[in-house]
């Protein structure tokens, strides 16, 4: 019996091999997986609690959610995280365009449907947040900026979901989304006769 070679040739190049080969190819990939905002800034020490909002930094992770013992509250330092620098910057990662005939008509449902998935979004990862809401246009269509790219895109396919609309998707070389999510006027309910 001949030994097995432990050199990849085409001969023995199997699908296992064929993926740990594409897998070394990816010269371009990025392997931080983390926001964008948070590569730009720098690490900052632990624990750290942002002095707007109330997140602690504790394990390379901005939260809400994490409890301090007596001894990290003796050794906590007062920072600011990156979605609080990035809002007080009027720095955007996403871009929503909201517009159509029925967007003046359910400006208050928008509105309303909008801060309630960017608090929920914001419970599970404080650096997602809105950073403005501005309406635009003759026609009071709205544009919403956000910190981050999955905040815009989870608040157009929410917004399209409630309002029956249409969205498109659009993201830059360098990470931002711009979403557009079209509103047409919504239609009279007829009563059915009985």
């Amino acid at each position: 019996m001949r030994p097995k070679s432990s050199r990849i040739t085409p001969s023995n190049l199997t699908r296992k091999h064929r993926g740990l080969i594409r897998g070394l190819n990816r010269s371009f990939a990025r392997d931080d997986k983390s926001p964008q905002v948070v590569r730009k800034t720098a690490q900052p020490a632990e624990p750290t609690v942002c002095a707007r909002c109330g997140a602690i930094y504790v394990r390379k992770t901005w939260s809400r959610s994490h409890k301090l013992t007596d001894e990290m509250l003796e050794q906590r330092h007062w920072g600011f995280c990156p979605a609080c620098q990035q809002v007080s910057h009027l720095e955007a990662q996403g871009k929503l365009v909201i517009r159509g005939d029925g967007v003046g008509a359910q400006e208050s449902l928008i509105r309303s449907r909008i801060e309630n998935v960017a608090q929920q979004a914001a419970r599970q990862q404080p650096e997602r947040r809105i950073v403005s809401i501005d309406t635009i246009g003759s026609d009071g269509g709205l544009e919403v900026l956000t910190t981050s790219q999955k905040l815009a895109h989870r608040l157009a396919h929410e917004l399209k979901k409630t309002l029956h609309g249409r969205a498109s998707y659009s993201w830059s070389d360098d990470g931002t989304l711009f979403a557009t999510v079209e509103v047409s006027q919504p239609k009279p309910k007829t009563k059915k006769a009985g």
